[in-house]
């Protein structure tokens, strides 16, 4: 792929040989992610590899570019809306009849608290989709049509999971957002929301703020990779003289008590170094989301367990914690499986979500380019940069 993001992530380029169309916005309490399809102009102006096709009574071309990805803090939106106006997002959309606005697809709740600001910096009306049904669409989305999107993380070990598309419902979807939502998935527009829990992403960059002092998520995680939680949470070693607690499964490193060795000391928190305290609260988090995750797969019988939302991003040491989790609690029955796409599952449901209206110049998904695993089917860290944008082809009038 010829296309990466930033540590802010945001698009470091759009070559000058593309024409940006379409784009969809997922507008959460922690980011705003945003989904954009780029049409490449040589291949417009090239009548050998543009087609055409037979599609829903009429004839239809293919265009063929690439859909790319990016995302701002919500508390920065007014970033997001420059970069939208800088890079002319949008500007191939139609217009409301009503009022001459650009229509743009939009979920989460920002798109209800922003649309005033939308319209008014740069006159989008958002059309807004429902933030559930956005998440199950765009899961479906990448587990149908992206070749290795999903794959498991065991002992640092990333390996790609072969999705049989005739076997793929149910399964539960567990979205880590500011807060978590579980998403028992039975089909396309067949889901129900069977549980959740308000410690997630928001939990710890909120928490992790407060603790640390750090300015950014990203910098909150980069801390907790240098952090030893072992100074801060109580191990059942420490409860029962540094032997394990055979009886009950339990190894002398198990976690107790997360942050419970702080009670035993006369330490206050200026004491602590910031990384172990960062440490322990990503394990915490994670480890809980994973425990819920696996009893809410087991009360409904499900084994395939997806973990999606920028919570996770890509980090080896939160796969782990989470994957670990699954695996200890359904005595290695479950696997937890992640996406590779994992923070724009919502963006990419309202993208596909103008299929449903019938726009004239954006009908259908048509494919996704299908890239080759590794002969052992497992990828290196250095690849994932390729996974920044999709190619993909798209049905316009």
């Amino acid at each position: 792929m010829d296309l990466g993001i930033n540590g802010n992530g945001v698009n470091s380029d759009v070559q000058s040989d593309s024409q940006i169309s379409h784009l969809a916005l997922d507008i959460g309490g922690t980011l705003a992610k945003l989904v954009y399809f780029c049409g490449n102009k040589k291949l417009l102006k090239n009548d050998e590899v543009q087609s055409s096709v037979k599609a829903g009574g009429r004839s239809r071309t293919i265009i063929q570019g690439k859909l790319h990805f990016t995302k701002f803090e919500t508390s920065k939106i007014d970033e997001c809306v420059a970069f939208i106006n800088r890079k002319q997002l949008g500007s191939h959309h139609p217009k409301d009849l009503d009022n001459d606005r650009i229509v743009v697809k939009a979920t989460g709740g920002g798109a209800f608290k922003f649309a005033d600001l939308f319209k008014e910096k740069l006159d989008f009306c958002l059309d807004k989709e429902d933030e559930m049904d956005c998440l199950v669409a765009g899961a479906n989305f990448l587990l149908k049509a992206v070749n290795q999107e999903a794959f498991t993380y065991i002992g640092g070990q990333k390996e790609f999971v072969q999705i049989n598309q005739d076997d793929l419902y149910p399964y539960l979807l567990v979205n880590i957002g500011s807060g978590v939502s579980m998403i028992k998935v039975d089909g396309n527009g067949k889901f129900e929301r069977v549980s959740g829990t308000s410690l997630g992403g928001g939990t710890f960059w909120g928490l992790g703020k407060l603790l640390t002092k750090c300015n950014s998520f990203d910098e909150l995680l980069e801390l907790s990779h240098q952090g030893n939680n072992r100074v801060v949470d109580m191990l059942v070693g420490d409860i029962y003289g540094g032997t394990d607690y055979s009886k009950m499964g339990l190894s002398s490193t198990a976690i107790a008590s997360s942050f419970g060795k702080t009670i035993s000391t006369n330490k206050v928190l200026e004491n602590y170094r910031t990384e172990d305290l960062a440490r322990s609260l990503l394990r915490m988090i994670s480890n809980n989301i994973g425990q819920l995750a696996y009893l809410t797969a087991l009360r409904f019988g499900l084994k395939r367990i997806f973990f999606g939302g920028f919570f996770i991003r890509g980090q080896s040491y939160t796969m782990d914690t989470i994957s670990v989790a699954v695996h200890y609690w359904s005595k290695g029955d479950a696997q937890a499986m992640f996406l590779r796409h994992e923070g724009f599952l919502g963006a990419l449901g309202a993208f596909v979500n103008y299929n449903k209206q019938g726009h004239d110049n954006l009908i259908l998904m048509q494919q996704v380019q299908k890239h080759k695993p590794e002969p052992d089917g497992t990828t290196t860290e250095e690849e994932d940069s390729e996974y920044a944008s999709i190619d993909c082809s798209v049905y316009i009038d």
